[in-house]
Order: structure tokens, then sequence, then C-alpha cells
């Protein structure tokens, strides 16, 4: 690979990794609640956290232009307090959480669902608080599961195109990503190679992602079974 491509490549996956940073830990809050508590509204809830699976990538991205742009709600406080998100690293790695946070939800709910619910009552029983139960029990038995989502999220974000280009749009070094590389090479004559070599990387990443992540859960099923 070039130097050029490697370039590429580690922009990428430092998005890749921003987005599963920030997106991770609120998939798995939003996961905990999902599993363990049942409240009015659960089905629209669950919905909404799942919309940008189902949406379409374009959709998700002028979304984010309308809260997180110069004009959107969000953006303005942001851009008074000297944070610009649109057409930034930033700006891509939000994108990209947002398109991977229903997969790393997903995951994360199944992996805290499958803890005995008894073992906490256990601990309950024992004296642990909440957070003390959380930290020692359903943390650390969900644990394969969790890593897991967080590999499926990488992953995800490492290949994101349709909400990136929107909101972040296709700046080399600053937000062109694998995917946008690709797409981008794809438009000029004779840069078929490098299409090629950016298309290989991607594709054994996500091969490389799928594999680790049952690993990690079936790990986690041998722990469970154990």
């Amino acid at each position: 690979m070039t130097g050029n491509e490697l370039a590429i490549v580690a922009l990428s996956l430092g998005i890749a990794a921003r987005a599963v940073a920030v997106g991770l830990p609120l998939a798995v809050v939003a996961g905990w609640i999902m599993a363990r508590r049942r409240f009015p509204g659960r089905v629209l809830v669950d919905a909404a956290l799942h919309s940008s699976l189902f949406l379409p990538p374009v959709v998700v991205g002028f979304v984010l232009i309308l809260l997180f742009g110069a004009q959107g709600p969000i953006g303005r406080l942001l851009d008074a307090a000297g944070v610009r998100l649109i057409f930034t690293t930033g700006g891509a790695a939000l994108a990209a959480g947002v398109m991977a946070f229903p997969l790393m939800l997903r995951a994360a709910r199944e992996a805290i669902a499958a803890v005995d619910p008894k073992l906490e009552a256990a601990a309950a029983g024992l004296g642990a608080g909440f957070w003390d139960r959380t930290f020692t029990v359903t943390l650390p038995l969900a644990l394969p599961g969790l890593v897991a989502a967080g590999v499926i999220g990488f992953a995800a974000a490492l290949g994101e195109f349709g909400a990136v280009i929107t909101f972040a749009a296709n700046i080399p070094g600053e937000t062109q990503t694998l995917a946008l590389a690709i797409y981008s090479a794809l438009q000029v004559p004779g840069s078929e190679a490098e299409a090629l070599r950016l298309a290989g990387f991607s594709f054994a990443s996500a091969i490389g992602a799928l594999l680790l992540s049952e690993a990690l859960l079936a790990w986690g099923r041998r722990r469970a079974g154990t």
C-alpha cells in the first residue's frame, strides 16, 4: 500500500475507534435498560434507538446536519463553545457511531439479558448495592458480549459511507474514510488498483471482526454454562 493509502487506513481506524469509544458506553447503558426494565412506551423507545438501522444512511446524515449543523439547535450550542462537528473528523466519527449504535446496542442487550438475574438477586441479598452488583456481577459476566459489541460497532463504523459523506463530506486527510476513498478512486480512470487494495483491507477487516465477535460470543456462552 502507498503512503497515502496507509494514511487513509489510519484515519479510518481512528474515526472508527472514536465512534466506538463514544457509542459503546451509551449502548451498554441503553442495553441494560432494555434488558432489565419494563416501562410504558418501551417498544417506541426501542424503535427509536434502532432507527438508524432501517433509515437510509443519507437520511441519518441529513438529520445530523439539522441537529449539529451551524444552524442546528445542538450545533449552535457547540459553536458557542468553540466546537464544530460538521465537515470534520469528529463529525465523521459521530456519523459512523450513530450508524453503528443499533448493532452495538443489540449485542450489548443480548449480553446483559444472558446474565441470570438470580445472580444479581443473590448479590443483593448479600448486601451488594446497585453499582456493586453492576460492576462485580453483571458487567463481568456480560464482558465477552460487550467486547463483541464493540468489535461489531468498530467494523460497521469502519465501513460506513452514506451518513459520513452527507454530514462530514469527503475531505482528503480530514473525513475521507476507507469507503469514501474507494468511491473516489472508482471515479478516477486508472485508479482501480488503489480501490482494490483499499477494498481488500476493508473486506479483511470485516471478516476479522466477524470471526473475533463470534469467538467472543462463544467464549461468553461457555462462561455462562460454567
